[in-house]
Formats: structure tokens, C-alpha cells, sequence
């Protein structure tokens, strides 16, 4: 080809491409003019719409961050809540568990101090009949001599034990005063004998005064000689203080 239609064509492609390049730089200018038509007179900052999209990300992005925070510290916090309530009921439990044990053991070491002393009670209550028996023996062993000394020592140990007053000497004096010693002695002349209530016995007990005045566990016969002696004995010191302070017919 000719040298000069070759740059003939060359010149008219270009022309062609440098028109499109001119078009599409007037569209462009265009859009940007709108754009900025479209922007308030005091705007100091333009946004397209893809960095928008980004700076809303970038914005969103630190609030997600602070939810997941949130959520794990409470998530963190009701952890250490229910950590506190569970070492809290351990240990009423355990204080409940420990007084429990300190009750059992108080009525156990009761139990035993019970039957311990129920054991030692079973162990002296023979020990003090054994330490008894003696001396009942030793009284029911004791004896008097059937006689006038005797009977005045047999009524001198009822009476100690009786609580009445009286002496030895209180006794023989007014026995032999009364009756010479004689058990079987008895007053018809007197005026309790003229009322039919002669005086009977070593002291010369009336029947009336005799059972006003007789002595639990001795006889009731009139002249049984103890039973004579304790009985005037018992009536003297209610009137006299002492059969001692009696020293004539009474």
C-alpha cells in the first residue's frame, strides 16, 4: 500500500478514538458537576456511595465488638454469682453437718454418764444393804434380861429412838415407888379403883391413859412391863417434861 493512504487511515483512526476519549471525558465531568450540585453550599466533606458503605462497616464494626464484651462479662459475673451461692450453701452445710456431730456426741457422752451411773448405783445399792445388815443385825440381836433391869433398858432404847425423855434413875425410882418392882401390880383402893379404873402395872398406869399414850411397837397388855414403863414414860413427859421431874404419885 501506498505510503500515503497508510497515513491517511492512520490519521482517521485516531481522530475516532481521540472523539471517544473526549466524550467519555465530558460524561465523566458531567456526573461530577450533578454530584456536586448535589452537596449543601456549607458541606466541607463529599461522599460517593462505596466509601459510605465502607465508613458505615468501619463505624458498625466496634459496636458488634462492645455486645460480645458485654455478653461476656455478664456471662462472666453470673459465673462468679453462682460460685459465691454454691461456697455459700457448702458451708451452711457444713456448719449445719458440724452441730449435728457436737449434738450427737453431747447425747452420746449422756447415754454413757447414765448408764455409767446406773451401773454404780447397781453396784453400791448392794454394798449399802451389805453395810446395813450389820447393824440391823445387831439390833434385832440385842438382848435383855427378863427382869426389872431389863425391862427399864429395853424401854430406855425404845425411847431414845422414840425421842421421849427419861432417865435410868428417873425410871427405877418411881417403879419402886409405884409398885415395889411387881409387873402384875395393881391399885384397888384408890379413887381410880372406886371409878373402876384401877392403875395397873410397874407405874401404875390407869387403862385410859395407858392406850392414850401407848408407844408404837410395843404391846398393848397393860402389863407387859416395857409396854407399862414406855407408855407412863410417854405420858410423864407430856405432863411433866420427864418421868425425872416425877417424884410422887402422878
Amino acid at each position: 500500500m501506498p505510503k500515503n493512504i497508510l497515513s491517511s487511515r492512520l490519521s482517521r483512526t485516531l481522530t475516532k478514538q481521540q472523539q471517544k476519549i473526549a466524550i467519555a471525558g465530558v460524561g465523566t465531568l458531567g456526573v461530577a458537576a450533578l454530584a456536586f450540585s448535589a452537596v449543601p453550599g456549607n458541606a466541607e466533606t463529599v461522599t460517593t456511595g462505596a466509601p459510605a458503605a465502607a465508613s458505615a462497616q468501619v463505624a458498625a464494626a466496634p459496636q458488634v465488638k462492645n455486645v460480645k464484651g458485654s455478653l461476656t462479662d455478664q456471662l462472666a459475673t453470673d459465673t462468679v454469682k453462682l460460685d459465691t451461692l454454691a461456697a455459700q450453701k457448702k458451708a451452711a452445710a457444713d456448719a449445719a453437718a458440724k452441730k449435728q456431730a457436737a449434738a450427737d456426741a453431747r447425747k452420746k457422752a449422756a447415754d454413757a454418764a447414765a448408764r455409767k451411773a446406773a451401773q454404780d448405783r447397781a453396784v453400791q445399792a448392794p454394798a449399802n444393804r451389805s453395810a446395813q445388815r450389820p447393824q440391823v443385825q445387831l439390833v434385832a440381836a440385842k438382848t435383855y434380861a427378863d427382869n426389872l433391869d431389863g425391862w427399864i433398858r429395853q424401854s430406855l432404847d425404845i425411847m431414845r429412838a422414840k425421842g421421849i425423855p427419861g432417865s435410868y434413875h428417873g425410871l427405877y425410882k418411881n417403879i419402886m415407888r409405884e409398885s415395889s418392882g411387881n409387873p402384875r401390880a395393881i391399885n384397888d383402893w384408890d379413887v381410880n379403883a372406886i371409878n373402876g379404873i384401877p392403875s395397873k402395872g410397874l407405874l401404875q398406869v390407869i387403862p385410859p391413859t395407858f392406850h392414850a399414850y401407848h408407844v408404837a411397837g410395843t404391846s398393848w397388855n397393860i402389863y407387859d412391863p416395857v409396854a407399862n414403863i414406855t407408855a407412863a414414860a410417854n405420858y410423864a413427859a407430856d405432863k411433866y417434861g420427864s418421868m425425872d421431874n416425877v417424884n410422887s404419885a402422878y
